[in-house]
């Protein structure tokens, strides 16, 4: 890791101890990586959580207690700048639509290999929607079963749908600011905007309603 670049910090959110102590050793044991903490329940999360919120949290979603997709929808309401990458055993269509419309960036199977779950972490903090294949599959198909309702006026600036449209294609932050000529906090502050226009908290949120309304 090049001098002076901060580690992702990354938090566990998962009630099987094996897999969450094999997830913790893999992130604390690989370069540009840092882990905040690894919990078996979302309550406890959520309160550790407010002493040194996370870039980006794995998620179970059979959790004792509050479940992992209503605990989607806390962690982007409490700490907005969380990224969330489901990983779970759950591949079922209403339960993939649920964890995306809550706020996930990103959803794995949990037969993900630990190369990939290390390059999700890192694909999510950067802008990315990682998804396994098949679970990229199961939106696609889950999209073209739902109708687009009358398109709605949500006064997006041409700027605005262009990065809307960037994000539809999954470009990350980087991308999308090498492409328009801009800085990537001008792109933030662009996809700021669109969040407040779509009335939506997170880029798969975004990027379902652009999908589901048409919307580029």
């Amino acid at each position: 890791m090049d001098r002076g670049v901060q580690p992702i910090c990354v938090a566990i959110i998962e009630d099987h101890r094996a897999f969450r102590e094999s997830l913790y050793h893999l992130i604390r044991g690989t370069p540009g990586y840092t882990c905040v903490g690894a919990w078996s329940d979302m309550e406890w999360a959520l309160d550790q959580m407010e002493r040194h919120p996370p870039d980006v949290v794995l998620l179970d979603i059979r959790l004792p207690g509050m479940s992992g997709i209503e605990g989607v929808a806390r962690i982007r309401q409490c700490f907005p700048t969380t990224e969330v990458v489901m990983l779970t055993v759950y591949d079922d269509d209403d339960v993939v639509f649920a964890a995306l419309c809550a706020g996930a960036s990103g959803y794995l199977l949990k037969d993900a290999t630990p190369a990939r779950i290390l390059e999700a972490i890192r694909e999510v903090h950067a802008g990315g929607a990682p998804m396994t294949p098949r679970i990229a599959r199961k939106v696609l198909q889950l999209f073209r079963q739902v109708p687009p309702p009358a398109t709605a006026d949500y006064r997006l600036t041409a700027r605005e749908q262009d990065v809307l449209r960037a994000l539809v294609d999954g470009k990350s932050y980087k991308q999308i600011a090498r492409q328009m000529g801009v800085t990537v906090e001008t792109v933030r502050t662009h996809i700021k905007n669109i969040y407040h226009k779509l009335q939506v908290h997170s880029k798969s949120q975004a990027v379902a309603k652009a999908l589901r309304e048409r919307l580029v």
